[in-house]
């Protein structure tokens, strides 16, 4: 409770904590999971196509490393819910929590590359101009705002010390609001 009696925070064990963690964790990997395994699975594809054996090399490195990406992002993605299926009943769950974040953190980062690196092949593909890498640079630097630097900020201006009362929200007009 707070000096005003407003309640702070959750009232939950360290296990249930840890379940709410695990629940909230596996709904957001699977949005990833569809997402890599669509990319994924299109990328493994795109090798039997005519359009493949005509390819530069340069092009060929890119699916290459691309496809490689796309492997690693799907095992990290995934990677948590053998974690789950190999340790469930072990009372680690707060710790496989941590470890499936961990994973799910790298997976992410893993699926950024894998769309950078198909977005700079399908524009040099489809394009051969020479302002494709700006293009990508620019849709890297919106994942980017997206995925990281939006979280961050909300992280960083709306968390709260232990025993801190948050700030009053902000009206239109800038002032402090009524809660």
């Amino acid at each position: 409770m707070t000096e005003d009696g407003r309640r702070r925070g959750r009232d939950e064990t360290e296990e249930e904590r840890a379940d709410r963690m695990w629940g909230e964790l596996i709904q957001e990997v699977r949005v990833a999971q569809t997402g890599v395994q669509i990319l994924f699975g299109f990328l493994l594809t795109v090798v039997f196509t005519p359009k493949y054996s005509q390819l530069a090399s340069t092009d060929k490195g890119i699916y290459i490393g691309t496809v490689v990406l796309g492997a690693c992002a799907t095992g990290a993605l995934i990677g948590p819910v053998s974690l789950h299926r190999l340790v469930s009943g072990r009372r680690v769950k707060p710790q496989a929590v941590r470890l499936a974040s961990r994973m799910t953190f790298v997976g992410l980062v893993l699926l950024l590359a894998t769309m950078t690196s198909s977005l700079l092949l399908i524009l040099r593909v489809a394009t051969h101009d020479g302002y494709v890498p700006y293009l990508v640079s620019a849709v890297v630097a919106w994942y980017l705002v997206c995925w990281y630097g939006l979280p961050l900020w909300a992280r960083r201006r709306h968390t709260t010390e232990p025993g801190e009362r948050p700030a009053p929200p902000k009206t239109e007009d800038g002032g402090p609001g009524r809660r």
